[in-house]
């Protein structure tokens, strides 16, 4: 037996997905980049710490609330029923899911007008070369049935860089941590580059990982050829072999 020869479930996107993502994408860069600009880009910590907060440990904890704020960017915007990118649902997701929020977009077509988009926010430090630069996104089984089960599944990487500085309080006389998004991008994971994706065999049936969250190229490929670059992505594990592969298939319905 071998990989080529299953009779494989295809997964047909619909024609427009690519400008549904684009679509997603930009809005979701745009809403960012309008809430550093207006200066509401800052996470304040107020502590009882008179020297501020522990600077060589700070990128430890800074991700979930980088993960809060923006959350609340988004939320901030679907309260206004008029705001110009039509965002019309914000849903926080829990741990256990493969994203932190959900998003839907409500575009001006007859076809497919709702986009909707789970992005997966991963911080990053301006501070410590080489903090986050290698994120895990999710698990090979989970994203790869994610395509079969939807395949118009768009799954956003937003990836948010932010720096950490103390500040006084003059009310308190303490110092006040402030973490603040700096720089943001987005991706389809769908599209990014070959090279930029690669697969770590640890935790279950290994994690899908960027390989460097700070230089990322794209490029377009479809929904079925995604699931075959993630296919090709795990066996090329010197810890998975095709038996391996083989068995997530049948137990996922992969193949028919």
């Amino acid at each position: 037996m071998s990989y080529k020869i299953q009779d494989f479930k295809i997964p047909k996107e619909s024609e427009d997905y690519k400008y549904a993502s684009e679509y997603a994408i930009k809005s979701i860069e745009s809403i960012i980049k309008q809430a550093i600009e207006n200066n509401e880009n800052k996470i304040i910590i107020n502590t009882n710490l008179k020297l501020g907060l522990p600077m060589e440990n700070i990128n430890k904890i800074a991700g979930p609330f980088v993960e809060a704020w923006a959350c609340e960017t988004f939320a901030n915007i679907v309260h206004d029923s008029k705001n110009k990118w039509n965002l019309i649902n914000v849903e926080a997701l829990d741990r256990l899911n493969r994203a932190d929020v959900l998003l839907q977009f409500k575009r001006n077509q007859k076809i497919n007008p709702i986009v909707t988009a789970e992005v997966d926010v991963k911080a990053t430090s301006e501070d410590f070369e080489g903090s986050g630069k290698s994120p895990n996104i999710t698990s090979f089984a989970r994203v790869r049935s994610s395509y079969v089960e939807d395949p118009d599944f768009l799954f956003v990487i937003l990836s948010l860089k932010h720096k950490v500085y103390s500040q006084r309080n003059h009310n308190s006389g303490l110092m006040d941590g402030i973490m603040e998004v700096v720089n943001f991008n987005a991706y389809d994971i769908k599209y990014l580059s070959e090279s930029d994706i690669s697969y770590n065999p640890a935790l279950g049936t290994g994690q899908i990982q960027i390989r460097d969250i700070h230089y990322v190229t794209t490029t377009k490929r479809n929904t079925w050829e995604f699931c075959q670059l993630l296919d090709k992505k795990y066996l090329a594990s010197s810890k998975r072999s095709f038996e391996n592969w083989l068995e997530l298939a049948i137990k996922n319905r992969w193949i028919k």
